[in-house]
């Protein structure tokens, strides 16, 4: 995009021969305040130009993306402009899920001194009428914040994913841990129990309490579960593999057959019933690699790929209190994460602690900070450069994962 040579107001006809003169800005254009950013987007600001061009009211039309409590940046962003050039200013957002993107609404009006003044509803279209020259608060949508907020993007970008792309229905490997709970959770919230079906497929080292927290959940949230075991696919894979693996120990290739058996069931049920597969890894898992290529990995829709593992947690509580009951089974939430892969296997085998975890993800990779800062934080040294080691290693894998809905910066 090149800029324009200059700019333009419209000029709105009002009642008694009167008009108004309307700055329009685009999305972006706004977003040009080194003191709240960080740096300038643009070297010559276009909402200063539009002010020095005698514009009476701002409009800024906007495609702008959601993540988690973006909407207090716009505020400070928006208010801030809107008061140093003492005009009103009407923030015109977006709303849906177009692929990995969810726009989330709150479209705000500001007063000429910065002040929100009235603002419309998050996730969700809606028609909000402002007198911009009155000087008190006018309707007030409230905008969700923290895993409230986040659980409806969530939401409403698995509605609008699965109904644009004409899916009849999702189906989900429900293994009794909690990303595949909160996957299949929102999937209900967004089209229906009778759109959303669940699938336990116990191995060998699956223990009874995962099948029954899975039947639990299903039960809970009153969706069609069925229970396909793999035991007997993966005795038939490992004996017809086992001249090839002469002379070697069982180790992540056997482990990995399991989860590559429980894809091919999902992609089967897919190609049968027209269903869109949701896969449940977490963001956290995805980072470092923690997954199985055509295994857990197969699917449409990575739904929770860009929520954090803590983050996770979080959402399941929002959740269970959003609807006054315990719709994911307590002991799902408070169980030890693991895949269940070997016996006695837990997710700290190989991996820090997910608070952890997170903490240092973060920093590495959506504040991109280096190593030795991240250190000088006080971080193990050793703990920071494997799991960058990790993240670094397992680009290819995220490079073939279904897309993710975006829900942080």
């Amino acid at each position: 995009f090149e800029p324009g040579p200059d700019v333009q107001l419209a000029t709105l006809p009002l009642a008694g021969g009167r008009t108004v003169r309307i700055g329009i800005s685009i999305c972006e254009d706004l977003w040009n305040d080194e003191s709240i950013l960080g740096r300038k987007l643009y070297t010559v600001s276009p909402v200063q130009k539009l002010a020095e061009a005698g514009a009476e009211l701002f409009v800024n039309l906007s495609a702008s993306p959601y993540w988690l409590d973006k909407h207090d940046t716009r505020v400070a962003l928006f208010g801030k402009q809107a008061a140093m050039h003492r005009i009103p200013l009407l923030f015109v957002n977006q709303v849906g899920g177009n692929d990995e993107l969810v726009f989330d609404g709150v479209s705000t009006a500001f007063s000429a001194d910065g002040r929100v003044i009235a603002q419309a509803r998050a996730f969700a279209e809606d028609l909000l009428v402002v007198d911009t020259a009155a000087t008190t608060s006018q309707r007030m949508e409230t905008c969700p914040r923290g895993e409230e907020g986040l659980y409806e993007a969530l939401v409403l970008g698995t509605r609008d994913y699965v109904n644009k792309c004409g899916f009849r229905g999702v189906v989900i490997g429900l293994s009794g841990g909690i990303d595949s709970a909160v996957t299949a959770a929102v999937a209900v919230e967004a089209l229906g129990r009778d759109r959303v079906h669940g699938v336990a497929m116990p191995s060998r080292y699956s223990s009874d309490h995962s099948v029954n927290d899975a039947k639990e959940l299903a039960e809970n949230l009153g969706i069609d579960f069925q229970i396909i075991p793999i035991g007997r696919m993966h005795e038939v894979a490992e004996r017809e593999l086992t001249p090839f693996f002469a002379g070697r120990a069982p180790d992540i290739a056997e482990e990995n057959i399991q989860a590559r058996l429980r894809g091919l069931v999902l992609m089967s049920l897919s190609n049968k019933f027209g269903w869109l597969v949701l896969t449940t890894g977490n963001k956290s898992e995805l980072a470092v690699g923690y997954c199985t290529l055509y295994g857990d990995m197969c699917g449409g829709l990575a739904v929770i790929g860009d929520v954090p593992k803590m983050w996770v947690y979080r959402v399941a509580n929002c959740i269970n209190r959003r609807a006054g009951r315990p719709v994911i089974p307590t002991s799902t939430i408070t169980k030890p994460p693991s895949a269940e892969l070997r016996p006695n296997q837990t997710d700290q085998d190989s991996l820090p602690p997910y608070d952890l975890l997170d903490d240092i993800l973060h920093r590495y990779v959506e504040e991109e900070r280096s190593i030795e800062e991240i250190v000088a934080k006080g971080c193990d040294e050793k703990t920071v450069r494997d799991i960058a080691r990790l993240v670094d290693r397992n680009e290819y894998k995220r490079k073939q994962a279904a897309p993710s809905l975006k829900v942080t910066s």
